[in-house]
Protein backbone atom coordinates (compact mmCIF):
# COMPACT_ATOMS: atom_id res chain seq x y z
CA UNK A 1 0.00 0.00 0.00
CA UNK A 2 1.27 3.47 -0.85
CA UNK A 3 1.58 5.60 2.28
CA UNK A 4 0.29 8.71 0.52
CA UNK A 5 -3.34 7.61 0.58
CA UNK A 6 -3.17 5.89 3.94
CA UNK A 7 -1.60 8.86 5.67
CA UNK A 8 -4.44 11.12 4.55
CA UNK A 9 -6.78 9.35 6.95
CA UNK A 10 -4.32 8.37 9.66
CA UNK A 11 -5.94 8.07 13.06
CA UNK A 12 -9.44 8.16 11.64
CA UNK A 13 -12.04 5.92 13.19
CA UNK A 14 -14.26 3.89 10.86
CA UNK A 15 -17.94 4.72 11.05
CA UNK A 16 -19.86 2.36 13.33
CA UNK A 17 -21.85 -0.46 11.79
CA UNK A 18 -25.56 0.21 11.68
CA UNK A 19 -28.76 -1.45 10.67
CA UNK A 20 -31.59 -0.20 8.49
CA UNK A 21 -33.49 0.63 11.69
CA UNK A 22 -30.97 3.37 12.53
CA UNK A 23 -31.66 4.96 9.15
CA UNK A 24 -35.32 5.31 10.03
CA UNK A 25 -34.53 7.96 12.62
CA UNK A 26 -35.13 11.62 11.85
CA UNK A 27 -31.55 12.49 12.84
CA UNK A 28 -30.12 10.04 10.29
CA UNK A 29 -32.21 11.47 7.47
CA UNK A 30 -31.22 15.01 8.45
CA UNK A 31 -27.60 13.89 8.25
CA UNK A 32 -28.24 12.38 4.84
CA UNK A 33 -29.71 15.70 3.69
CA UNK A 34 -26.54 17.47 4.78
CA UNK A 35 -24.22 14.94 3.10
CA UNK A 36 -26.20 14.32 -0.11
CA UNK A 37 -25.26 16.30 -3.15
CA UNK A 38 -22.09 15.12 -4.89
CA UNK A 39 -23.60 11.76 -5.86
CA UNK A 40 -27.03 13.05 -6.88
CA UNK A 41 -25.62 16.02 -8.83
CA UNK A 42 -23.07 13.97 -10.76
CA UNK A 43 -25.73 11.34 -11.58
CA UNK A 44 -28.18 13.98 -12.80
CA UNK A 45 -25.33 15.31 -14.94
CA UNK A 46 -24.87 11.76 -16.24
CA UNK A 47 -28.27 11.92 -17.94
CA UNK A 48 -27.07 15.00 -19.81
CA UNK A 49 -28.14 16.38 -23.18
CA UNK A 50 -25.92 13.89 -25.01
CA UNK A 51 -27.33 10.98 -23.04
CA UNK A 52 -30.89 12.24 -23.59
CA UNK A 53 -30.28 12.37 -27.34
CA UNK A 54 -28.65 8.92 -27.30
CA UNK A 55 -31.62 7.46 -25.41
CA UNK A 56 -34.10 9.20 -27.71
CA UNK A 57 -32.28 7.88 -30.76
CA UNK A 58 -32.28 4.39 -29.20
CA UNK A 59 -36.03 4.41 -28.63
CA UNK A 60 -36.82 5.88 -32.03
CA UNK A 61 -34.57 3.48 -33.94
CA UNK A 62 -34.94 0.24 -31.99
CA UNK A 63 -38.01 0.57 -29.80
CA UNK A 64 -37.58 -1.08 -26.39
CA UNK A 65 -34.57 -3.23 -27.36
CA UNK A 66 -32.10 -1.10 -25.39
CA UNK A 67 -34.36 -0.62 -22.37
CA UNK A 68 -33.06 -3.55 -20.31
CA UNK A 69 -29.49 -2.34 -20.78
CA UNK A 70 -30.27 0.82 -18.80
CA UNK A 71 -31.09 -1.14 -15.65
CA UNK A 72 -28.26 -3.64 -16.17
CA UNK A 73 -25.82 -0.73 -16.05
CA UNK A 74 -26.95 0.51 -12.60
CA UNK A 75 -24.54 -1.78 -10.65
CA UNK A 76 -21.61 -0.79 -12.89
CA UNK A 77 -22.41 2.88 -12.45
CA UNK A 78 -22.81 2.58 -8.69
CA UNK A 79 -19.61 0.62 -7.96
CA UNK A 80 -17.55 3.03 -10.08
CA UNK A 81 -18.90 6.18 -8.47
CA UNK A 82 -18.84 4.62 -4.98
CA UNK A 83 -15.11 4.03 -5.41
CA UNK A 84 -14.62 7.64 -6.51
CA UNK A 85 -16.54 8.81 -3.44
CA UNK A 86 -14.53 6.48 -1.20
CA UNK A 87 -11.21 7.68 -2.59
CA UNK A 88 -12.20 11.28 -1.95
CA UNK A 89 -13.37 10.75 1.62
CA UNK A 90 -10.50 8.49 2.69
CA UNK A 91 -7.66 10.03 0.67
CA UNK A 92 -8.91 13.63 0.85
CA UNK A 93 -7.50 14.38 -2.58
CA UNK A 94 -9.02 14.90 -6.00
CA UNK A 95 -8.71 12.13 -8.59
CA UNK A 96 -6.04 13.88 -10.70
CA UNK A 97 -4.00 14.80 -7.62
CA UNK A 98 -4.16 11.24 -6.33
CA UNK A 99 -3.02 9.79 -9.67
CA UNK A 100 -0.11 12.24 -9.66
CA UNK A 101 0.95 11.33 -6.14
CA UNK A 102 0.56 7.57 -6.66
CA UNK A 103 1.79 7.07 -10.23
CA UNK A 104 3.65 10.25 -11.15
CA UNK A 105 2.95 13.40 -13.13
CA UNK A 106 3.24 11.63 -16.51
CA UNK A 107 0.36 9.26 -15.80
CA UNK A 108 -1.61 12.12 -14.23
CA UNK A 109 -1.32 14.27 -17.36
CA UNK A 110 -2.23 11.25 -19.50
CA UNK A 111 -5.40 10.71 -17.44
CA UNK A 112 -6.22 14.42 -17.50
CA UNK A 113 -5.63 14.51 -21.26
CA UNK A 114 -8.26 11.83 -21.87
CA UNK A 115 -10.52 13.62 -19.40
CA UNK A 116 -10.24 16.92 -21.29
CA UNK A 117 -11.20 15.19 -24.54
CA UNK A 118 -14.45 13.98 -23.03
CA UNK A 119 -15.06 17.26 -21.19
CA UNK A 120 -14.77 19.33 -24.37
CA UNK A 121 -16.91 16.88 -26.34
CA UNK A 122 -19.54 16.75 -23.60
CA UNK A 123 -19.58 20.53 -23.20
CA UNK A 124 -20.29 20.89 -26.91
CA UNK A 125 -23.28 18.55 -26.67
CA UNK A 126 -24.66 20.44 -23.65
CA UNK A 127 -24.32 23.85 -25.27
CA UNK A 128 -25.72 22.46 -28.52
CA UNK A 129 -28.73 21.17 -26.61
CA UNK A 130 -29.31 24.56 -24.99
CA UNK A 131 -28.92 26.29 -28.37
CA UNK A 132 -31.48 23.88 -29.81
CA UNK A 133 -33.94 24.65 -27.04
CA UNK A 134 -33.42 28.36 -27.64
CA UNK A 135 -34.22 27.86 -31.31
CA UNK A 136 -37.43 26.03 -30.36
CA UNK A 137 -38.72 29.04 -28.46
CA UNK A 138 -37.45 31.59 -30.96
CA UNK A 139 -34.24 32.74 -29.25
CA UNK A 140 -31.23 33.16 -31.62
CA UNK A 141 -28.27 30.91 -30.91
CA UNK A 142 -25.82 33.80 -30.22
CA UNK A 143 -28.18 35.25 -27.60
CA UNK A 144 -28.71 31.83 -25.99
CA UNK A 145 -24.95 31.30 -25.75
CA UNK A 146 -24.42 34.79 -24.31
CA UNK A 147 -27.06 34.23 -21.60
CA UNK A 148 -25.79 30.75 -20.68
CA UNK A 149 -22.10 31.72 -20.56
CA UNK A 150 -22.78 34.90 -18.57
CA UNK A 151 -24.90 33.01 -16.04
CA UNK A 152 -22.32 30.25 -15.57
CA UNK A 153 -19.46 32.72 -15.18
CA UNK A 154 -21.37 34.74 -12.58
CA UNK A 155 -22.29 31.55 -10.75
CA UNK A 156 -18.66 30.40 -10.48
CA UNK A 157 -17.13 33.79 -9.71
CA UNK A 158 -19.69 34.77 -7.07
CA UNK A 159 -21.00 31.48 -5.67
CA UNK A 160 -19.68 29.00 -3.10
CA UNK A 161 -19.50 25.23 -3.57
CA UNK A 162 -22.76 24.66 -1.70
CA UNK A 163 -24.55 27.35 -3.69
CA UNK A 164 -23.46 25.82 -6.98
CA UNK A 165 -24.38 22.31 -5.78
CA UNK A 166 -27.92 23.53 -5.00
CA UNK A 167 -28.22 25.29 -8.36
CA UNK A 168 -27.07 22.13 -10.17
CA UNK A 169 -29.48 19.92 -8.22
CA UNK A 170 -32.38 22.27 -8.92
CA UNK A 171 -31.59 22.33 -12.64
CA UNK A 172 -31.27 18.56 -12.77
CA UNK A 173 -34.63 18.13 -11.05
CA UNK A 174 -36.32 19.32 -14.26
CA UNK A 175 -35.34 15.97 -15.80
CA UNK A 176 -38.33 14.51 -13.94
CA UNK A 177 -40.45 15.68 -16.86
CA UNK A 178 -39.11 12.72 -18.85
CA UNK A 179 -40.92 10.42 -16.40
CA UNK A 180 -44.10 12.36 -17.16
CA UNK A 181 -43.42 11.97 -20.88
CA UNK A 182 -43.02 8.20 -20.48
CA UNK A 183 -46.32 8.00 -18.60
CA UNK A 184 -48.17 10.13 -21.15
CA UNK A 185 -46.84 8.02 -24.04
CA UNK A 186 -49.04 5.11 -22.85
CA UNK A 187 -46.63 2.29 -23.75
CA UNK A 188 -48.02 -1.18 -24.42
CA UNK A 189 -46.71 -3.66 -21.84
CA UNK A 190 -46.79 -6.51 -24.36
CA UNK A 191 -44.55 -4.52 -26.71
CA UNK A 192 -42.13 -3.80 -23.86
CA UNK A 193 -41.97 -7.48 -22.89
CA UNK A 194 -41.21 -8.50 -26.46
CA UNK A 195 -38.74 -5.69 -27.10
CA UNK A 196 -36.54 -6.01 -24.02
CA UNK A 197 -35.53 -9.59 -24.91
CA UNK A 198 -34.88 -8.89 -28.59
CA UNK A 199 -31.22 -8.03 -29.26
CA UNK A 200 -30.36 -7.62 -32.96
CA UNK A 201 -26.60 -7.88 -32.48
CA UNK A 202 -26.13 -8.50 -36.20
CA UNK A 203 -27.24 -4.92 -36.87
CA UNK A 204 -24.25 -2.53 -36.86
CA UNK A 205 -26.47 0.45 -36.02
CA UNK A 206 -27.80 -1.41 -32.98
CA UNK A 207 -24.25 -2.21 -31.83
CA UNK A 208 -23.24 1.42 -32.27
CA UNK A 209 -26.10 2.61 -30.06
CA UNK A 210 -25.42 -0.25 -27.62
CA UNK A 211 -21.85 1.06 -27.18
CA UNK A 212 -23.09 4.65 -27.02
CA UNK A 213 -25.49 3.82 -24.18
CA UNK A 214 -22.65 2.24 -22.19
CA UNK A 215 -20.49 5.30 -22.87
CA UNK A 216 -23.39 7.51 -21.80
CA UNK A 217 -23.47 5.87 -18.35
CA UNK A 218 -19.85 5.89 -17.20
CA UNK A 219 -17.99 9.03 -18.22
CA UNK A 220 -14.48 10.04 -17.08
CA UNK A 221 -15.57 13.46 -15.83
CA UNK A 222 -18.07 11.86 -13.44
CA UNK A 223 -15.34 10.08 -11.50
CA UNK A 224 -13.11 13.15 -11.36
CA UNK A 225 -16.00 15.38 -10.30
CA UNK A 226 -17.41 13.25 -7.48
CA UNK A 227 -14.03 12.57 -5.90
CA UNK A 228 -13.14 16.27 -5.92
CA UNK A 229 -16.62 17.30 -4.79
CA UNK A 230 -16.63 15.19 -1.61
CA UNK A 231 -13.23 16.65 -0.74
CA UNK A 232 -14.36 20.23 -1.35
CA UNK A 233 -17.58 19.63 0.60
CA UNK A 234 -15.51 18.35 3.53
CA UNK A 235 -17.14 14.93 3.94
CA UNK A 236 -15.52 12.67 6.53
CA UNK A 237 -15.38 8.95 7.29
CA UNK A 238 -18.50 9.33 9.42
CA UNK A 239 -20.36 10.46 6.29
CA UNK A 240 -19.49 7.33 4.30
CA UNK A 241 -22.83 5.56 4.77
CA UNK A 242 -24.86 8.61 3.78
CA UNK A 243 -22.55 9.28 0.84
CA UNK A 244 -23.10 5.72 -0.40
CA UNK A 245 -26.86 6.20 -0.22
CA UNK A 246 -26.47 9.50 -2.06
CA UNK A 247 -24.57 7.67 -4.83
CA UNK A 248 -26.97 4.70 -4.99
CA UNK A 249 -30.04 6.93 -5.17
CA UNK A 250 -28.47 9.00 -7.93
CA UNK A 251 -27.47 5.91 -9.92
CA UNK A 252 -31.03 4.57 -9.85
CA UNK A 253 -32.63 7.91 -10.72
CA UNK A 254 -30.37 8.66 -13.69
CA UNK A 255 -30.96 5.25 -15.25
CA UNK A 256 -34.69 5.54 -14.60
CA UNK A 257 -34.64 8.81 -16.53
CA UNK A 258 -32.74 7.19 -19.41
CA UNK A 259 -35.27 4.34 -19.44
CA UNK A 260 -38.16 6.84 -19.42
CA UNK A 261 -36.76 8.59 -22.49
CA UNK A 262 -36.46 5.29 -24.34
CA UNK A 263 -40.03 4.36 -23.38
CA UNK A 264 -41.40 7.74 -24.45
CA UNK A 265 -39.70 7.71 -27.86
CA UNK A 266 -40.22 3.98 -28.44
CA UNK A 267 -43.95 4.24 -27.71
CA UNK A 268 -44.30 7.13 -30.15
CA UNK A 269 -41.56 7.34 -32.78
CA UNK A 270 -40.51 3.70 -32.47
CA UNK A 271 -43.98 2.49 -33.45
CA UNK A 272 -45.18 5.22 -35.79
CA UNK A 273 -42.02 5.81 -37.79
CA UNK A 274 -39.55 3.06 -36.94
CA UNK A 275 -36.00 4.03 -37.75
CA UNK A 276 -36.74 7.70 -38.35
CA UNK A 277 -33.57 9.81 -38.11
CA UNK A 278 -33.35 12.51 -35.44
CA UNK A 279 -31.12 15.29 -36.70
CA UNK A 280 -31.61 17.99 -34.06
CA UNK A 281 -33.38 18.95 -30.86
CA UNK A 282 -36.07 20.56 -32.99
CA UNK A 283 -36.60 17.37 -35.00
CA UNK A 284 -37.12 15.31 -31.85
CA UNK A 285 -39.54 17.84 -30.36
CA UNK A 286 -41.39 18.08 -33.67
CA UNK A 287 -41.58 14.30 -33.99
CA UNK A 288 -43.14 13.76 -30.56
CA UNK A 289 -45.51 16.74 -30.85
CA UNK A 290 -48.31 14.77 -32.60
CA UNK A 291 -48.37 12.30 -29.70
CA UNK A 292 -48.23 14.73 -26.78
CA UNK A 293 -49.75 17.83 -28.36
CA UNK A 294 -47.74 20.80 -29.64
CA UNK A 295 -47.45 22.76 -26.40
CA UNK A 296 -47.02 19.77 -24.10
CA UNK A 297 -44.54 17.95 -26.37
CA UNK A 298 -42.29 20.93 -26.93
CA UNK A 299 -42.49 22.03 -23.28
CA UNK A 300 -41.68 18.57 -21.88
CA UNK A 301 -38.70 18.09 -24.12
CA UNK A 302 -37.41 21.65 -23.80
CA UNK A 303 -37.62 21.71 -19.99
CA UNK A 304 -36.11 18.25 -19.61
CA UNK A 305 -33.17 18.71 -21.92
CA UNK A 306 -32.48 22.21 -20.55
CA UNK A 307 -32.23 20.87 -17.00
CA UNK A 308 -30.03 18.00 -18.14
CA UNK A 309 -27.75 20.29 -20.15
CA UNK A 310 -27.37 22.92 -17.43
CA UNK A 311 -26.42 20.54 -14.63
CA UNK A 312 -23.98 18.70 -16.91
CA UNK A 313 -22.42 21.96 -18.12
CA UNK A 314 -21.79 22.99 -14.52
CA UNK A 315 -20.22 19.64 -13.63
CA UNK A 316 -18.13 19.32 -16.79
CA UNK A 317 -16.67 22.83 -16.73
CA UNK A 318 -15.80 22.60 -13.04
CA UNK A 319 -14.13 19.23 -13.67
CA UNK A 320 -12.20 20.55 -16.67
CA UNK A 321 -10.86 23.38 -14.49
CA UNK A 322 -10.17 21.35 -11.36
CA UNK A 323 -8.25 18.38 -12.82
CA UNK A 324 -5.35 20.29 -14.46
CA UNK A 325 -5.13 22.54 -11.41
CA UNK A 326 -4.79 19.47 -9.17
CA UNK A 327 -1.89 18.13 -11.24
CA UNK A 328 -0.22 21.56 -11.23
CA UNK A 329 -0.62 21.68 -7.46
CA UNK A 330 -2.38 25.07 -7.46
CA UNK A 331 -5.54 26.13 -5.64
CA UNK A 332 -8.74 24.91 -7.25
CA UNK A 333 -11.60 25.43 -4.79
CA UNK A 334 -14.52 27.75 -5.47
CA UNK A 335 -14.02 29.32 -2.03
CA UNK A 336 -10.49 30.44 -3.01
CA UNK A 337 -11.73 33.11 -5.41
CA UNK A 338 -10.22 34.26 -8.74
CA UNK A 339 -7.24 36.04 -7.19
CA UNK A 340 -6.13 33.02 -5.15
CA UNK A 341 -6.94 30.43 -7.85
CA UNK A 342 -6.20 32.11 -11.22
CA UNK A 343 -5.44 28.83 -13.02
CA UNK A 344 -8.73 27.26 -11.95
CA UNK A 345 -10.88 30.25 -12.90
CA UNK A 346 -8.87 30.89 -16.06
CA UNK A 347 -9.35 27.35 -17.37
CA UNK A 348 -13.03 27.45 -16.41
CA UNK A 349 -13.57 30.70 -18.34
CA UNK A 350 -11.58 29.69 -21.43
CA UNK A 351 -13.37 26.32 -21.61
CA UNK A 352 -16.80 27.96 -21.59
CA UNK A 353 -15.90 30.63 -24.13
CA UNK A 354 -14.25 28.11 -26.46
CA UNK A 355 -17.27 25.82 -26.27
CA UNK A 356 -19.66 28.65 -27.10
CA UNK A 357 -17.45 29.71 -30.01
CA UNK A 358 -17.52 26.22 -31.51
CA UNK A 359 -21.30 26.01 -31.15
CA UNK A 360 -21.72 29.26 -33.08
CA UNK A 361 -19.94 27.55 -35.99
CA UNK A 362 -22.82 25.03 -36.26
CA UNK A 363 -22.84 21.33 -35.35
CA UNK A 364 -25.12 18.30 -35.79
CA UNK A 365 -26.25 17.58 -32.23
CA UNK A 366 -27.38 13.98 -32.70
CA UNK A 367 -24.28 12.81 -34.58
CA UNK A 368 -22.02 14.63 -32.13
CA UNK A 369 -23.84 13.34 -29.06
CA UNK A 370 -23.82 9.69 -30.06
CA UNK A 371 -20.21 9.95 -31.27
CA UNK A 372 -19.07 11.43 -27.95
CA UNK A 373 -20.74 8.60 -26.02
CA UNK A 374 -18.94 6.04 -28.21
CA UNK A 375 -15.65 7.83 -27.53
CA UNK A 376 -16.41 7.62 -23.80
CA UNK A 377 -16.93 3.88 -24.19
CA UNK A 378 -13.53 3.52 -25.89
CA UNK A 379 -11.82 5.45 -23.07
CA UNK A 380 -13.54 3.33 -20.41
CA UNK A 381 -10.56 0.95 -19.86
CA UNK A 382 -8.26 3.86 -18.93
CA UNK A 383 -10.73 5.44 -16.53
CA UNK A 384 -11.71 2.23 -14.73
CA UNK A 385 -8.13 0.96 -14.54
CA UNK A 386 -6.92 4.03 -12.62
CA UNK A 387 -9.98 3.90 -10.37
CA UNK A 388 -9.44 0.20 -9.57
CA UNK A 389 -5.70 0.56 -8.89
CA UNK A 390 -6.15 3.58 -6.62
CA UNK A 391 -8.87 1.83 -4.62
CA UNK A 392 -6.50 -1.11 -4.12
CA UNK A 393 -4.07 1.27 -2.36
CA UNK A 394 -6.46 2.55 0.26
CA UNK A 395 -5.84 1.56 3.90
CA UNK A 396 -8.01 -1.10 5.57
CA UNK A 397 -10.96 -1.31 6.01
CA UNK A 398 -11.60 0.90 2.95
CA UNK A 399 -9.22 -0.86 0.60
CA UNK A 400 -10.77 -2.63 -2.37
CA UNK A 401 -9.92 -6.29 -1.85
CA UNK A 402 -11.29 -9.80 -1.60
CA UNK A 403 -14.73 -10.56 -2.96
CA UNK A 404 -15.56 -6.90 -3.44
CA UNK A 405 -12.49 -6.42 -5.64
CA UNK A 406 -13.46 -9.49 -7.65
CA UNK A 407 -17.01 -8.22 -8.13
CA UNK A 408 -15.78 -4.78 -9.24
CA UNK A 409 -13.29 -6.39 -11.63
CA UNK A 410 -16.02 -8.57 -13.17
CA UNK A 411 -18.41 -5.64 -13.60
CA UNK A 412 -15.69 -3.38 -15.01
CA UNK A 413 -14.40 -6.00 -17.44
CA UNK A 414 -17.94 -6.82 -18.55
CA UNK A 415 -18.69 -3.16 -19.28
CA UNK A 416 -15.35 -2.67 -21.03
CA UNK A 417 -15.71 -5.87 -23.06
CA UNK A 418 -19.26 -5.13 -24.18
CA UNK A 419 -18.52 -1.53 -25.09
CA UNK A 420 -15.33 -2.28 -27.03
CA UNK A 421 -16.86 -5.28 -28.79
CA UNK A 422 -19.91 -3.32 -29.84
CA UNK A 423 -17.83 -0.30 -30.89
CA UNK A 424 -15.35 -2.29 -32.98
CA UNK A 425 -18.07 -4.32 -34.72
CA UNK A 426 -20.25 -1.29 -35.41
CA UNK A 427 -17.37 0.69 -36.90
CA UNK A 428 -15.27 -2.01 -38.60
CA UNK A 429 -17.38 -5.18 -38.63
Amino acid sequence: MNAEIGDASAGATPPPASSWRSWRSWRSWRRFGAVAGPGIVVMLADSDAGSVITAAQSGARFGYRLLLLQFALIPVLYVSQELAMRLGIVGRKGHAEMIRDEFGAGFAWFAVGTLMLTCVGTLLTELSGLAGVGTLIGVPVPLTMAIVIAALLLMAYLGSYLTIERIAAAAGAFEIVFLIAAYKSRPELSAIREGIVDFPFADRDFLYLFAANIGAVIMPWMIFYQQSAVVEKGLTLGDMRAARLDTAFGAFVTQLIMAAIIVATAATLGTAQQGAPLDSVASIAKAITPFFGKEVGVTLFAVGISGAAIVATIVVTLTAARAPSEVLGVKHALEDGPHAAPWFYGIYTVTLLAGAGLILSGVNLVSLSVGIQVMNAMLLPIVLAFLFLLARRLPPPYRLEGGHALLVAILDLSAIGCSLYATVLSLFG
